[in-house]
Protein backbone atom coordinates (compact mmCIF):
# COMPACT_ATOMS: atom_id res chain seq x y z
CA UNK A 1 0.00 0.00 0.00
CA UNK A 2 2.71 2.37 -0.77
CA UNK A 3 1.75 5.70 -1.47
CA UNK A 4 -1.98 5.46 -0.66
CA UNK A 5 -1.44 5.14 3.52
CA UNK A 6 -1.30 8.49 3.84
CA UNK A 7 -2.55 9.89 6.99
CA UNK A 8 -5.41 11.76 7.68
CA UNK A 9 -6.93 11.93 3.81
CA UNK A 10 -10.04 10.98 3.39
CA UNK A 11 -11.06 7.79 3.27
CA UNK A 12 -14.41 6.12 2.19
CA UNK A 13 -15.20 2.66 4.08
CA UNK A 14 -17.86 -0.37 3.53
CA UNK A 15 -19.36 -1.71 6.46
CA UNK A 16 -20.04 -5.38 6.45
CA UNK A 17 -22.10 -7.79 8.91
CA UNK A 18 -21.31 -11.07 8.12
CA UNK A 19 -19.98 -11.96 11.29
CA UNK A 20 -17.43 -14.07 10.22
CA UNK A 21 -15.20 -11.01 8.68
CA UNK A 22 -12.24 -10.39 10.79
CA UNK A 23 -13.31 -6.67 10.50
CA UNK A 24 -16.27 -4.83 10.23
CA UNK A 25 -15.24 -2.77 7.51
CA UNK A 26 -13.48 -2.50 4.30
CA UNK A 27 -11.63 0.46 2.82
CA UNK A 28 -12.35 0.82 -0.21
CA UNK A 29 -11.57 4.22 -1.57
CA UNK A 30 -8.73 7.25 -0.18
CA UNK A 31 -8.52 10.47 -1.67
CA UNK A 32 -5.04 11.83 -2.25
CA UNK A 33 -5.97 15.40 -3.50
CA UNK A 34 -4.96 15.33 -6.97
CA UNK A 35 -7.42 12.01 -7.40
CA UNK A 36 -9.51 9.39 -5.75
CA UNK A 37 -7.80 5.72 -5.67
CA UNK A 38 -9.15 2.61 -5.19
CA UNK A 39 -7.43 0.30 -2.90
CA UNK A 40 -9.74 -2.63 -2.67
CA UNK A 41 -7.81 -5.51 -4.63
CA UNK A 42 -11.29 -7.69 -4.55
CA UNK A 43 -12.96 -4.71 -7.22
CA UNK A 44 -10.53 -4.47 -10.31
CA UNK A 45 -11.73 -8.13 -11.39
CA UNK A 46 -15.27 -7.52 -11.08
CA UNK A 47 -14.46 -3.82 -13.16
CA UNK A 48 -12.65 -5.44 -16.08
CA UNK A 49 -15.26 -8.18 -16.31
CA UNK A 50 -18.34 -5.57 -16.07
CA UNK A 51 -15.92 -3.45 -19.00
CA UNK A 52 -15.54 -6.39 -21.40
CA UNK A 53 -19.05 -7.68 -21.24
CA UNK A 54 -20.35 -3.79 -21.71
CA UNK A 55 -17.66 -3.64 -24.93
CA UNK A 56 -15.89 -0.66 -23.22
CA UNK A 57 -11.97 -2.99 -23.67
CA UNK A 58 -11.22 -2.71 -27.76
CA UNK A 59 -8.78 -4.93 -27.14
CA UNK A 60 -10.91 -7.93 -25.60
CA UNK A 61 -14.16 -7.26 -27.38
CA UNK A 62 -14.59 -9.96 -29.57
CA UNK A 63 -15.15 -12.92 -27.24
CA UNK A 64 -19.00 -13.52 -26.55
CA UNK A 65 -17.99 -16.35 -23.60
CA UNK A 66 -16.17 -15.05 -20.09
CA UNK A 67 -15.82 -17.08 -17.37
CA UNK A 68 -13.66 -16.02 -13.79
CA UNK A 69 -11.55 -17.71 -11.76
CA UNK A 70 -10.80 -21.01 -14.10
CA UNK A 71 -8.13 -23.44 -13.41
CA UNK A 72 -5.32 -23.66 -15.06
CA UNK A 73 -1.37 -23.70 -15.21
CA UNK A 74 0.75 -24.63 -12.18
CA UNK A 75 -2.32 -25.18 -9.82
CA UNK A 76 -3.35 -21.56 -10.50
CA UNK A 77 -6.99 -19.99 -11.71
CA UNK A 78 -6.86 -17.50 -14.27
CA UNK A 79 -9.04 -14.17 -13.39
CA UNK A 80 -10.81 -14.25 -16.88
CA UNK A 81 -10.98 -16.87 -19.53
CA UNK A 82 -12.33 -15.33 -22.54
CA UNK A 83 -13.71 -17.48 -25.62
CA UNK A 84 -15.00 -17.03 -29.01
CA UNK A 85 -17.32 -19.74 -31.04
CA UNK A 86 -14.01 -21.14 -32.40
CA UNK A 87 -13.28 -22.42 -29.39
CA UNK A 88 -10.16 -19.65 -29.51
CA UNK A 89 -9.33 -18.96 -25.92
CA UNK A 90 -8.00 -15.16 -24.20
CA UNK A 91 -6.44 -15.37 -21.13
CA UNK A 92 -6.33 -12.34 -19.34
CA UNK A 93 -4.72 -12.03 -15.80
CA UNK A 94 -6.20 -8.69 -13.71
CA UNK A 95 -3.61 -6.91 -11.60
CA UNK A 96 -4.94 -3.97 -9.18
CA UNK A 97 -2.39 -0.88 -9.32
CA UNK A 98 -2.34 2.05 -6.88
CA UNK A 99 1.17 3.05 -6.84
CA UNK A 100 2.29 6.19 -8.98
CA UNK A 101 5.69 7.81 -9.26
CA UNK A 102 5.53 11.13 -11.19
CA UNK A 103 2.68 10.52 -12.51
CA UNK A 104 3.57 6.53 -13.68
CA UNK A 105 1.74 3.84 -12.43
CA UNK A 106 3.55 0.99 -11.50
CA UNK A 107 3.64 -2.12 -10.21
CA UNK A 108 4.25 -4.23 -8.34
CA UNK A 109 4.39 -2.35 -4.56
CA UNK A 110 5.95 -5.23 -3.06
CA UNK A 111 7.75 -8.16 -4.01
CA UNK A 112 5.31 -10.37 -5.87
CA UNK A 113 6.74 -14.20 -5.90
CA UNK A 114 3.04 -15.13 -7.65
CA UNK A 115 2.71 -12.20 -9.92
CA UNK A 116 5.96 -13.91 -11.31
CA UNK A 117 4.17 -17.48 -11.75
CA UNK A 118 1.11 -15.63 -13.40
CA UNK A 119 3.43 -14.34 -16.01
CA UNK A 120 5.10 -17.36 -16.13
CA UNK A 121 1.75 -19.23 -16.82
CA UNK A 122 0.68 -16.19 -19.04
CA UNK A 123 4.26 -16.84 -21.50
CA UNK A 124 2.85 -21.23 -21.20
CA UNK A 125 -0.65 -20.17 -22.74
CA UNK A 126 0.85 -18.11 -25.34
CA UNK A 127 3.24 -21.14 -26.37
CA UNK A 128 0.43 -23.34 -26.51
CA UNK A 129 -1.15 -21.17 -28.91
CA UNK A 130 -3.73 -19.40 -26.77
CA UNK A 131 -4.00 -15.52 -26.65
CA UNK A 132 -2.77 -14.33 -23.12
CA UNK A 133 -3.36 -10.95 -21.48
CA UNK A 134 -1.97 -9.21 -18.54
CA UNK A 135 -4.10 -6.29 -17.75
CA UNK A 136 -3.17 -3.44 -15.33
CA UNK A 137 -5.81 -1.77 -13.67
CA UNK A 138 -5.07 1.47 -12.29
CA UNK A 139 -7.06 2.56 -9.34
CA UNK A 140 -6.57 5.94 -10.40
CA UNK A 141 -6.85 8.98 -12.56
CA UNK A 142 -4.17 10.93 -12.25
CA UNK A 143 -1.42 8.61 -14.18
CA UNK A 144 -0.19 9.36 -17.99
CA UNK A 145 1.39 5.80 -18.40
CA UNK A 146 2.44 2.21 -16.41
CA UNK A 147 5.69 0.73 -16.24
CA UNK A 148 7.11 -2.33 -14.09
CA UNK A 149 8.56 -1.10 -10.20
CA UNK A 150 11.85 -2.34 -11.12
CA UNK A 151 13.52 -0.86 -8.10
CA UNK A 152 10.83 -2.39 -5.81
CA UNK A 153 11.13 -6.07 -7.88
CA UNK A 154 13.19 -6.53 -10.86
CA UNK A 155 12.71 -10.14 -11.62
CA UNK A 156 9.22 -9.63 -11.91
CA UNK A 157 10.34 -5.94 -14.32
CA UNK A 158 12.28 -8.52 -16.24
CA UNK A 159 9.07 -11.46 -16.56
CA UNK A 160 6.90 -8.96 -18.01
CA UNK A 161 9.57 -7.88 -20.24
CA UNK A 162 9.81 -11.64 -21.25
CA UNK A 163 6.62 -12.29 -21.45
CA UNK A 164 5.73 -9.52 -23.85
CA UNK A 165 8.84 -10.52 -26.08
CA UNK A 166 6.97 -13.84 -26.41
CA UNK A 167 3.75 -12.55 -27.26
CA UNK A 168 1.74 -11.85 -24.17
CA UNK A 169 -0.28 -8.58 -24.89
CA UNK A 170 0.46 -5.75 -22.07
CA UNK A 171 -2.88 -3.61 -21.93
CA UNK A 172 -3.37 -0.90 -19.10
CA UNK A 173 -6.26 1.15 -18.20
CA UNK A 174 -6.98 3.57 -15.51
CA UNK A 175 -10.06 4.17 -13.08
CA UNK A 176 -13.05 6.80 -13.48
CA UNK A 177 -13.09 6.79 -9.36
CA UNK A 178 -14.93 9.08 -6.42
CA UNK A 179 -16.95 7.88 -4.01
CA UNK A 180 -20.14 8.09 -6.00
CA UNK A 181 -18.71 5.91 -9.19
CA UNK A 182 -16.36 3.66 -10.26
CA UNK A 183 -15.53 2.12 -13.63
CA UNK A 184 -12.86 1.28 -16.07
CA UNK A 185 -11.82 4.16 -17.91
CA UNK A 186 -9.16 5.12 -20.32
CA UNK A 187 -6.46 2.95 -22.13
CA UNK A 188 -3.23 4.56 -20.52
CA UNK A 189 0.52 3.81 -22.60
CA UNK A 190 2.76 0.60 -21.22
CA UNK A 191 6.28 1.87 -21.27
CA UNK A 192 9.07 -0.89 -20.80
Amino acid sequence: MLDVAVPNRPVVLSKHENKKRKLPYSWELIDLGESWVCVNTALPNHLVEEAILDDRIPELSAYPSLTREVAYGEASRIDLLLSDEAGERCYVEVKSVTLARARRAVFPDSVTARGQKHLRELMAMRAAGHRAVMFFLIGREDCRDFAPADDIDPRYGELLRESYSRGVEILAYSCQVNPHFLCVGRSIPVVL
